[in-house]
């Protein structure tokens, strides 16, 4: 694999691992484990395994070697795990280097699941946490002690699409000395300058862009070999949330047309931004590569785009946003996101209901907020359908 490659090269030839066939499709390597020749090799090996050696698909298998090394290639990062979910990459890659006493500051704008983990396991276990607003880096600033292990947060956030300053809070957060951990979905892969713009550790759900079409869950956690082999597969390995040899073989597949996806997709979340600004039915449309964003420059700064998702708030409150999503045609209903087909979620009552009406309302998730996943359908006709839609809400 070489260095030079661009990334739709990467993403296609990054990482092949060819069996003594040499096959053309990455090889599905559907075994839970591995023989030996003798019993002074399995003990060698238990002792140190070397570059493709394995002993056990919870530590490791060469189809999801192989994923994890073409996600690495695509994003700068010295090495990858990858994971069952995204939320357990959210999860391990925070538990797995937090200890009873340590302290976390976080955005408070992230996604339901996301502020579980934080505000109830972390918790639960002795880590103090404190919730910030992401985007006020002197908030990041006030909260930071001798203490504090680690800054978390949503480079986008989820569902109200706030834009973190990533050089910003790390430049706080390495001043006292805190890894900066970034969930990235909402920026994707193709977009993403996060280790550059100095984040330690970044965090995808695989199951959105990386697959993008609605096949299997997964997740990855990147960042230098030491935290790779050292902090996060230790705890992975023994707490079981490996991805699966099928589930890798999937997102090697989606790999290979992400960045068409990707940017197809972003496109048309721009057009759609463009065709419903000023809308008499909407109180405000969210997007962060639209001028009308607050942040537009800080997005375009950090990942020239303003990604595949939109959200927008419907004046006439959930049941206008109820009657919008009954009346959609071609966009589905559903909470996943970063998938092929559009998708319109009602995060009040779905992902973020768990949440008390005073945090939804310190968020900015409205009974009429809905959150818009941009698919590679034609942009004309996700146009018309969200703008017939909206006529009938």
């Amino acid at each position: 694999m070489s260095s030079d490659w661009n990334k739709r090269t990467t993403l296609v030839h990054g990482g092949i691992r060819r069996s003594q066939y040499n096959e053309v499709s990455e090889a599905i390597f559907l075994t839970q484990g591995f023989v030996y020749d003798t019993a002074e090799q399995a003990e060698a090996r238990f002792l140190k395994a070397r570059p493709d050696e394995f002993i056990y698909a919870r530590y490791g298998n060469p189809t999801v070697a192989m994923f994890e090394d073409r996600i690495a290639a695509l994003e700068g990062a010295e090495d990858a795990f990858a994971t069952a979910s995204g939320m357990a990459a959210v999860s391990g890659a925070l538990t797995a280097m937090l200890r009873t006493g340590d302290h976390v500051v976080a955005a408070r704008a992230l996604f339901g699941s996301c502020l579980y983990i934080l505000e109830e396991i972390l918790t639960r276990y002795g880590v103090e946490v404190t919730l910030v607003d992401g985007t006020d880096l002197e908030q990041w600033r006030s909260a930071m002690r001798p203490d504090t292990k680690v800054a978390f947060f949503e480079s986008i956030s989820n569902p109200t699409l706030e834009v973190i300053d990533i050089a910003g809070v790390s430049e706080i957060a390495h001043a006292v000395g805190a890894t900066v951990v970034v969930d990235n979905v909402f920026a994707t892969p193709i977009y993403s300058r996060a280790l550059e713009l100095g984040a330690d550790v970044v965090i995808y759900s695989a199951t959105k862009h990386i697959d993008g079409q609605g096949r299997a869950l997964g997740g990855v956690i990147l960042g230098t070999k030491e935290y790779i082999r050292g902090v996060v597969e230790p705890y992975m390995k023994h707490t079981g949330g490996s991805m699966s040899p099928f589930t890798a073989w999937i997102m090697l597949k989606g790999l290979e047309t992400m960045d068409l996806r990707v940017r197809a997709q972003s496109a048309s979340a721009l057009e759609i931004a463009e065709a419903l600004h000023g809308h008499a039915k909407l109180s405000r449309v969210i997007y962060p590569g639209h001028p009308s964003h607050p942040q537009q420059a800080l997005t375009l700064a950090q990942m020239e785009a303003g990604g595949t998702v939109i959200a927008f708030d419907l004046a006439g409150g959930q049941e206008a946003a109820f009657r919008f999503l009954n009346a959609l045609g071609i966009v589905i209903i559903s909470n996943n996101l970063g998938d092929a087909k559009s998708i319109a979620t009602h995060p009040a009552t779905t992902t973020h209901q768990r949440l008390p009406a005073a945090q939804k309302v310190t968020l900015g998730i409205t009974p009429g907020l809905v959150r818009l996943s941009v698919g590679i359908e034609d942009s004309r006709d996700l146009v018309a359908d969200i703008l017939q839609a909206l006529e009938q809400a």
